[in-house]
């Protein structure tokens, strides 16, 4: 026997909860991630899903009605944030995260099997635009209630645990452009266009029977069943009292938000303006966002733990005056000699940035918000942000390419972007005292 079991004691308790710590970022992160996935497809196969389900004789009209769809699905994402972020705060983290994903799969399903314009006529667009409508309800949950399930596991290193967040939503990149490089390398325009966008989504369903298991075998974060009997018995309602008296907080996070959600789907749009705008092949693009997630998913959890120990606004502060510096360049590269490598250095380059100022996010916003309102407050923060500045972003710049003829529109909209944000954060320094 030992001399010192109480060292020893201390010393086996250590790594089981590191193993307990890994058990649920990897819950969170898959379940995040393959949430994420569908959304991401529809974004990427919007050009054949344009044409399948929104048939007109500009093809430029047809696919602003795909991408407007796309983005008017966002507007049901604040109504969801509020939905399922009370219930978060009310049911438990895991209660939320469970219900989340069951409608994710229903949407991702319709999607997948539904007919297209020839067949049904008027009744594929439609049943397309509410499935997406399900899909955005659902989406606007996932945020609060997963970031807050992880930074409540451990406070102490909220950067962290919470920067897996948008890891995944990295990996979600990643596995999304590999199917899109794959199918677009390997089946013909016509067979794209025919039932080549359909695997994505079929694959897609593979979120209901993963994430419901993993998320299932779980537990609820410590600092919600401390205080689960306390929320029951003062029957506070987190919707009201977040709008009542946390406005300033949902505004920082709107704002703060802002650059980092543009630039994501600048991101997603990227393997339609690379055939369209850039005249490459359709699989440039899907490489490129690939190459993308791939440095966004492995840089996050690094500079999460280093917003743990230094901070996050100073991070992100550097980070968004640089992106605003940098981005109309890289624009200009590749519209100056398209070619695949010209595509993928400043694809790499906004990557970077965007892993790096991404990072700290969820935590600060954690940070910002008490325990009895966290998953409806950043759940609304966060999805009033990406309603506004990123489910439009494809839309806005789609429009803004036809009026004004010019290719470099994206870069002069992402720059408005990073100088909201960079504005916000020296705001939420002065007025909350965020650090």
């Amino acid at each position: 026997m030992s001399a010192n079991p109480a060292a020893d004691a201390g010393l086996s308790v250590e790594p089981r909860q590191r193993a307990k710590l890994r058990r649920l970022i990897v819950a969170t992160s898959v379940g995040n991630a393959l949430e994420w996935y569908d959304l991401l497809v529809y974004g990427y196969f919007a050009a054949p899903i344009s044409r399948q389900f929104f048939p007109t004789h500009d093809r430029t009209i047809s696919l602003l009605l795909a991408l407007g769809t796309f983005a008017l699905s966002y507007l049901v994402r604040p109504l969801g944030a509020l939905v399922l972020g009370s219930y978060g705060d009310r049911k438990g983290r895991k209660a939320s995260l469970m219900l989340s994903v069951a409608m994710m799969t229903i949407g991702t399903g319709l999607v997948a099997l539904m007919p297209n314009y020839a067949s049904i006529g008027l009744f594929a667009p439609l049943g397309i635009f509410l499935s997406r409508l399900l899909q955005g309800f659902s989406a606007g949950g996932e945020f609060g209630s997963s970031t807050a399930f992880l930074t409540e596991h451990a406070p102490e290193r909220s950067g962290f645990m919470s920067s897996w967040q948008f890891s995944s939503q990295g990996a979600s990149v990643l596995i999304a452009s590999a199917v899109g490089t794959v199918l677009t390398s390997t089946l013909t325009g016509a067979q794209i266009d025919n039932w080549g966008w359909r695997v994505p989504f079929l694959l897609g369903l593979l979120v209901g029977p993963i994430g419901l298991y993993i998320r299932s075998t779980t537990d609820e974060t410590p600092e919600f069943e401390r205080t689960r009997n306390e929320t029951v018995r003062e029957d506070v309602s987190p919707v009201r009292e977040v709008l009542a008296t946390q406005k300033s907080r949902v505004l920082v996070s709107v704002g703060s938000i802002a650059l980092t959600t543009s630039a994501n789907y600048m991101i997603l749009y990227m393997p339609t303006y690379a055939v369209r705008q850039l005249h490459l092949a359709p699989s440039y693009g899907f490489i490129g966002t690939l190459v993308t997630g791939f440095v966004i998913m492995t840089l996050t959890p690094f500079v999460g733990h280093w917003s743990d120990k230094v901070g996050r606004l100073s991070i992100m502060l550097r980070t968004g005056l640089l992106f605003f510096v940098t981005i109309y360049p890289a624009f200009l590269v590749m519209n100056a000699h398209p070619s695949l490598a010209t595509l993928l250095a400043p694809m790499v380059w906004i990557g970077l940035l965007k892993a790096t100022y991404f990072a700290p996010i969820p935590g600060l916003m954690s940070d910002i918000f008490p325990l009895r309102t966290r998953a409806t407050g950043m759940a609304l923060g966060y999805n009033l942000g990406t309603t506004i500045f990123g489910g439009f972003t494809p839309f806005a710049v789609t429009a803004l390419i036809a009026a004004t003829g010019n290719r470099l529109a994206p870069g002069f909209y992402l720059m408005m972007t990073a100088a909201l944000s960079v504005c916000t954060l020296l705001w939420a320094r002065r007025r909350l005292g965020v650090r």
